[in-house]
């Protein structure tokens, strides 16, 4: 009779650990894998979610500002899509929070879009120009900046065509406070910055600042009033009406005439 020796020999109970260890192993690091991707589309889906208000308030933000007859719905969807972007490339080793990273990337898809939808006829482009020169010559004959009227009166139109001119302007983001610079917004200084900035960047970041601080003091007191109540204190169009006992139409113009002069100012310094 045969003997089995199979059956009387000892299991090597190392290689057998081995070999099970090594697929467990690997198993235990694609579920690892696969459990921190599920994690990051969970919070990425939850900051979608929990900011898409956001969207709304920075689009009616932007359209008050420049008075835009564009698509809301096109705005929008650009924003919500900037939104998405921002909530997939967002980067938590950072240590910023996301409503400023995303306040940063919605708001820049919002602009790019209205940006898509302006033209500004050439004759807008002389008139600013014109305006502008005008403005420069009054200061530096004065000392002083000129009343609108008075600038209105030198440049050879009446204050009403001057304000549908500098509201024209601001609607095609020629003025407009988040873009007196298509290279570099002066008001993106005063936005929390989404890294640590380089020495070179931060000069420039704190120049930028103080520029920006020292055109707003040199503002009439009733233009610094009307930027004050509006971008420091977030009043709508409406809310400053009340407060500055004009018409609505009257703080639009007013408004325009404000962001002009602080262009002009920043213009000079750069």
């Amino acid at each position: 009779m045969t003997t089995r020796r199979w059956k009387n020999q000892p299991l090597n109970r190392n290689n057998t650990q081995t070999a099970e260890a090594t697929p467990t192993r690997a198993m235990q690091a694609r579920m690892s894998n696969a459990y921190a991707q599920q994690s990051r589309e969970s919070m990425e889906e939850k900051w979608i979610l929990d900011h898409l208000p956001l969207v709304r308030h920075i689009v009616r933000k932007v359209v008050r500002n420049i008075g835009s007859r564009g698509d809301i719905d096109d705005l929008i969807s650009a924003g919500t899509l900037g939104l998405v972007k921002a909530a997939r490339s967002f980067d938590l080793s950072r240590g910023v929070e996301f409503k400023t990273y995303a306040y940063i990337r919605i708001r820049g898809a919002v602009i790019d879009e209205l940006r898509g939808q302006s033209f500004v006829p050439s004759g807008v482009h002389r008139e600013i120009r014109r305006i502008e020169r005008t403005y420069r010559v009054l200061t530096a004959e004065n000392g002083t900046p000129p009343t609108d009227e008075k600038l209105a009166e030198a440049v050879g139109i009446s204050p009403e065509r001057m304000y549908k001119v500098m509201e024209e302007g601001r609607r095609q983001n020629f003025l407009s406070i988040h873009g007196l610079s298509d290279e570099k917004p002066a008001m993106d200084a005063l936005t929390p910055l989404d890294k640590a900035p380089k020495p070179d960047e931060q000069a420039e970041r704190k120049e930028t600042l103080e520029n920006l601080a020292d055109a707003i003091m040199a503002l009439p007191k009733r233009d610094r009033h009307i930027l004050l109540l509006y971008y420091e204190r977030d009043l709508t169009m409406k809310e400053t009406a009340l407060v500055l006992g004009v018409t609505e139409s009257r703080v639009s113009q007013l408004h325009a005439s404000a962001l002009f002069k602080l262009a002009v100012k920043l213009g000079r310094k750069r």
